[in-house]
Parts: C-alpha cells; sequence; structure tokens
C-alpha cells in the first residue's frame, strides 16, 4: 500500500480551508432580513368654507344651501345662517382643499342658478 502525502493530496498545505469570518453589525451577526422603511406621510392642510353675507340672498336659501350641499341639520344650518347674517361671514365646515374647493363651487352654482349674489370662498385653516 502505498502512502499519500500531505502534498499529494486535496488538502492544501496549511490544514483544511476555515470558513470566512462572520460579519458582525453592532447588534449581532448579519441575519439577511432586509427592512424597508416607510416615508413619513404629511396630513393635508385642511380649508374653511365660508359664506359671505349679502343684502339680496333669502335666509331661507341659505339654510337650504346649507342643509343639502353640507349635511347640516334645520337647526345647525339655522345657527350657521343668523351668524352670518349677524357677523357677515361663516363658516360651513373644514375640509381637504379639493373638497373645500368643491363646494364653494357647488355654492356658487347654485346660487346663480337661482339668481342670488351669495358669495362663498374658502380660507386656509389656521389650525394643524
Amino acid at each position: 500500500m502505498t502512502r499519500l502525502s500531505a502534498r499529494s493530496s486535496n488538502v492544501p498545505p496549511n490544514g483544511p480551508a476555515k470558513a470566512p469570518p462572520v460579519r458582525r453589525d453592532d447588534d449581532g451577526p448579519r441575519t439577511g432580513i432586509a427592512v424597508k422603511t416607510r416615508p413619513k406621510t404629511k396630513k393635508p392642510s385642511l380649508y374653511k368654507v365660508l359664506l359671505l353675507n349679502d343684502d339680496y340672498t333669502p335666509m331661507e336659501f341659505v339654510v337650504h344651501v346649507l342643509e343639502r350641499l353640507f349635511g347640516k341639520s334645520h337647526e345647525e344650518a339655522i345657527r350657521i345662517m343668523l351668524h352670518v347674517h349677524h357677523k357677515g361671514v361663516g363658516i360651513c365646515g373644514v375640509y381637504t382643499y379639493e373638497i373645500a374647493e368643491t363646494k364653494a363651487g357647488q355654492v356658487m352654482d347654485l346660487a346663480r342658478q337661482q339668481q342670488h349674489p351669495l358669495q362663498c370662498t374658502i380660507e386656509k385653516d389656521g389650525i394643524e
């Protein structure tokens, strides 16, 4: 029987191959899990829909607008209408920009259809 020397075998001269060292982070070995971070979303700005007082639009029409377009109860619509009448301006609701713009446009369209000079505008809400 012939004897194999260490050089003639498949074993390297320095001994068997060692596994590469495990890389460690501060918290231990890497686990190989990818973590996806979510971008932080910013809440949308809010806008007040405002009705402006005039001397020609009937109070009943303003109450109708508040009930139909803003979903106010009859009592709440009367309260807002009286506030507009006495203070000159009143808040119909607070919405995101697109909804506020749409609501103001609906008010203006309905007022024009009924030949009333009612004005409605939006204003950025200061609370954020």
